[in-house]
This record gives C-alpha cells, structure tokens and sequence, in this order.
C-alpha cells in the first residue's frame, strides 16, 4: 500500500507527522521519532519574545515595567535559555538535520514584523526544509477591528514568505469570523500551507489561594471534529496544503483527517502520552485499516469526504445544526 502523501512541496513517506513539543528539543527522540515512521518533525517553537529580549532597548522597558508592577515578569519564563535561545535554536536545526534523513520543519511563534524576519532567513540558512509560522495573539484593545488584525497577519505572512525561500506554512486558531476569506487570503500572501489548529491554553482560577493557574491538558479526540470540519470545508476551495493538528490519537483519527482533505496529520498529545515510538503503532493499525477497507493508498481516501465531494454538503453548513437538534430532541421524545 502506497502511504506517500506530498506536503508543502515534500514527499513525505507517510502522512504521520509529529508536531511541534518538548519531544523535539531532544535529537535522540527525534531520531526515535523517526525510526517509528514519523514522515517528518515540527521542531518546537522559538517565540518572538525570546528574540525581542536581545535587545537592551526592551530589557530597559523591562526592567521599568517591573517596578512599576512588581509582578510583571512573574509571567514569563526565562526565556534567555527557553528553547535553547534564539542562535541555539538555529544550532539545533542544523544538527537535527545532520541527525536525521526526514523533513525537518521549524517553527516561528511570532505576532509582529520586525527584526526576527533574520531568523526566519537563519532557519533556512541552518537546513530546515519549511517554516511553520505560528500566529498567536490575544488582542485586548476594543479598538482594533477584526478587519485591522487579519490584515497585519497577512502583512506578517506576505514579508516572512518575501524573505525565504523554503515554504512556509501558518498555524491558525479557529477564532475566526470568516475562516474560508482568511484562508483563501494567507494563501495570497504566500503561505503553500495551512494548519488547523493552534490550541490555546487558556488560564483557570484556583479558589483557594486566589490566583490565576496555569496548566497544560493533553487533546484529546473530541478536538479533532472543529478541525475536521474546517479542512473538509477548505479542501478544493484554496490551493494550499493542509494540515490537522490537534485530537489526532489513532490511526482512525489519520483516516478521518485524510479523508477530510488534510495532507498530513499531526500529533503531539499521543506521543507525549506513549512516547517517541508510538508512530509505528499509528502506522501498523493504519496499514491495517487500509487493507480491512480495500484502500491501496492514501492519495485514493484524500478528499473523499470533503464538503466539495460530499453527496450532502449541508452537514458542513447551517442546515447540519438544525438537524442535530432536530435529531436529539426526537430521540429524547421516543424515550
């Protein structure tokens, strides 16, 4: 069976791809990753902030902030030596790349245009075979319109794409009002692909002490259906490669997101939970499922449920709402 998929330009081995976490910060899982069948790796994130903290200008800013509010910084790392820091993470793709014979994707968490575009230049410059351009920002000012802000993410992708020559990808969250235009409009800045979508982790409240607390939960596969039905939607409808990352557990989570339209499926929270090897369990039951079902490829199921190939593309649409409720308050009667 042929388990080939092309993503970004990359012919990828298999549509398995592990994404971005603290799995890749370390070369021997890497090489674990890949011994398992990973087709390819997401090398965690270098973050904006990391790079704008070289400057002594924003040190000073700083440095007064925070005696003004005493706990100002109390909410960021260290982040000088968070993820190796901004020239170890270019370091750290060329030895990943040295280590390994599989795509190496690096990853760019950044907000702002600025004089971290040097760094998108230095990935390419160190081997990564793509860019992931990670956009996360939670906007407070009511004055910025939605309008305002989608186009500086266009403006950001369209100068990060001028300055590389590799692909570069954007990982998006679904808090869009019109996913399908932005979509279609990150494409015309330059993206060759989509990934759908970034989790947010937001904070909670612990009672007792009264402070805000921060923790980290794994996916899990319930997340998959908001990705699942934005691929289906986009797939035929934009150019661009895309991407499911987010809910992908098992191999029949990989079947739905290709059938939905996805490349490839990426996956974090699985292989935190059973570690670097899980993507030759993935990739066993995958095979297996393939052959139990008559696939011979993954190219035959790519798309084969999208909206555009859907013998019903209202359950994509308004008309699939209704009819689920319609449907639950039937069964509720009957009982």
């Amino acid at each position: 069976m042929d388990l080939t998929t092309r993503y970004l330009g990359l012919t990828l081995k298999n549509p398995v791809v592990a994404s971005a976490s603290p799995l890749s910060e370390d070369l021997g899982k890497i090489r674990k990753l890949e011994d398992a069948g990973a087709a390819a790796v997401v090398l965690h994130s270098l973050f904006e902030e990391q790079i704008t903290q070289e400057s002594v200008e924003l040190d000073q800013r700083l440095s007064q902030a925070t005696e003004a509010f005493a706990e100002a910084l109390s909410y960021f790392p260290d982040l000088t030596g968070y993820n190796l820091g901004p020239e170890g993470y270019l370091e750290h793709i060329a030895r990943a790349k040295a280590a390994v014979g599989i795509p190496i994707i690096a990853s760019l968490n950044a907000v702002s245009k600025g004089g971290w575009i040097r760094y998108a230049k230095g990935m390419e410059e160190a081997g990564a075979d793509a860019l992931e351009l990670n956009i996360f920002t939670i906007q407070t000012d009511p004055r910025l319109t939605g309008a305002e802000l989608e186009q500086a993410y266009c403006d950001l992708v369209r100068e990060v794409t001028a300055s590389v020559n590799i692909p570069v990808a954007v990982k998006l969250t679904p808090y869009f009002t019109a996913m399908a235009n932005i979509a279609s409009r990150l494409e015309q800045a330059g993206a060759r692909g989509l990934v759908l979508f970034n989790r947010l982790y937001q904070p909670d409240f612990d009672l007792e002490s009264l402070e805000v607390r921060h923790s980290l939960e794994f996916s899990t596969p319930y997340e998959l259906l908001l990705r699942l039905h934005w691929v289906a939607v986009l797939h035929g409808a934009i150019r661009a490669d895309l991407a499911i990352t987010g809910g992908v557990h098992t191999a029949e989570d990989v079947v739905k997101s290709m059938m939905a339209g996805a490349r490839v499926a990426m996956t974090t929270s699985a292989l935190l939970r059973h570690g670097p090897g899980y993507p030759a369990t993935l990739l066993g039951n995958l095979l297996k499922w393939m052959e139990e079902h008559e696939y011979v490829s993954i190219a035959q199921m790519q798309g084969s449920m999208s909206k555009r190939s859907a013998a019903e593309p209202a359950a994509f649409e308004r008309a699939n709402y209704m009819k689920v409720l319609s449907s639950y308050t039937m069964k509720s009667a009957g009982a």
